[in-house]
């Protein structure tokens, strides 16, 4: 490993960050991998789920933990480095059974700290960590990804009940666990290591912030985009759009441009079963008294109302509402996460001291509120996968 330091440099402090494998070698492998997936996707992964993985692959992009976490890459200082950064052993992750492109997401992430890797997917949902595996075996020249891939990585389907969890569980030095709050729950009370880390990203909620005076069309094609992909079970997805000062004619004018763009946007049909269950969403709906409007094909359910009525828990239902800024802090839940935005000034200092007493998590726009990084749910959880060595001379 002592071949493989790696030199950063902040204002204040020198880092040596040592990896089992050359990383500038590592993500040029990854970028390669993109050449063969702009060819070929295969059919476990919707086109937009595709094209992020290909962008999220982007060089600077895979760069991007490092210098945030170390600094600048820089020659080895010859006065020497004040710390050293290496990986702690064992990553464990227990995967989500809804949003499954986030084990591709993880797995990426921590294939660029060093440690080995061992995810556990649900044993309920559609396995997108073992497909893209798939295609990277298939697609990889034989080289350091490869070679890490084949001899630190390891991917097991299991359901939650069975006693390979205990054994993760105290092999690992670090652990990430995504799911419910009732599987994050059990998963963290397994037997594990004194001296183990976890980062738990459970059940979270996220909303779409707009003001009516940056409604466009880009705006509204970039709401659906955001919603379509995972509809309200992704804990990215906005569970409600809020026009923020705006009027229920807003909300009814924003719902009408959405209901009238979303075939133009979302070009596959609905699944029978769906549209099904949208049509009867619908109807429940109007009889919670939503003024509520079916997509062509009933692919989703787009409703406009007050911010205090009952909500259906349909998997395509879009609420729209209009609510004070003041209002809107207020009827955060209490598990929000992400709230993604299209607003004129997202800088500002106000939004800042507004909310400073929340528990949102990330403040982004809108068409961001999908994308993964090293920093998550309010947690530097990349960062975590190295212990720290001080130098001092």
């Amino acid at each position: 490993m002592s071949d493989n330091l790696h030199y950063f440099a902040t204002a204040t402090q020198r880092w040596a960050v040592a990896l089992p494998t050359r990383l500038d070698a590592l993500i040029a492998d990854w970028e390669h991998l993109r050449t063969a997936m702009i060819r070929r996707m295969p059919s476990d992964f919707s086109r937009d789920e595709w094209a992020y993985l290909i962008s999220f692959l982007d060089g600077d992009n895979l760069m991007r933990p490092f210098v945030e976490a170390f600094g600048k890459p820089t020659a080895n200082p010859e006065s020497g480095c004040d710390a050293l950064a290496r990986p702690r052993g064992t990553v464990a992750v227990w995967l989500p059974s809804n949003v499954s492109l986030l084990g591709p997401l993880t797995l990426i992430l921590l294939s660029l700290t060093g440690n080995r890797v061992r995810l556990k997917a649900s044993a309920r949902g559609n396995d997108l960590t073992a497909a893209f595996l798939g295609f990277a075996s298939e697609n990889l020249l034989p080289g350091t990804l490869r070679n890490y891939i084949s001899e630190r990585v390891a991917l097991d389907q299991f359901d939650r009940h069975d006693p390979r969890n205990e054994e993760l569980s105290q092999d690992a030095s670090c652990r990430i666990v995504f799911g419910s709050d009732e599987a994050a729950n059990a998963d963290i009370r397994l037997p594990h290591r004194a001296d183990s880390s976890v980062y738990i990203f459970s059940d979270r909620r996220s909303e779409a912030w707009i003001e009516p005076a940056i409604v466009s069309d880009n705006v509204v094609e970039t709401l659906i985009k955001v919603f379509a992909i995972y509809g309200s079970a992704g804990c990215t997805s906005p569970s409600r759009v809020v026009l923020l000062d705006g009027s229920e004619a807003d909300a009814r004018q924003l719902r009408d441009r959405v209901v009238a763009a979303w075939s133009r946007i979302v070009r596959r049909q609905p699944a029978i079963h769906l549209a099904s269950q949208n049509v009867m969403t619908r109807q429940w709906a109007a009889a919670l008294g939503w003024d509520a409007t079916s997509t062509l094909h009933n692919a989703a359910v787009i409703a406009v109302g007050s911010t205090d009525l009952p909500r259906p828990t349909g998997l395509m239902f879009l609420p729209i509402v209009a609510a004070s800024r003041d209002d809107a802090v207020q009827q955060l839940p209490a598990n929000i996460q992400t709230i993604g935005h299209a607003v004129g000034n997202p800088s500002d200092a106000a939004w800042l001291k507004m909310f400073a007493p929340t528990p949102v998590k990330r403040f982004v726009p809108l068409g961001r509120m999908h994308h993964f990084g090293a920093t998550w749910d309010g947690w530097e959880f990349w960062r975590g996968m190295f212990e720290t060595m001080t130098v001092e001379s």
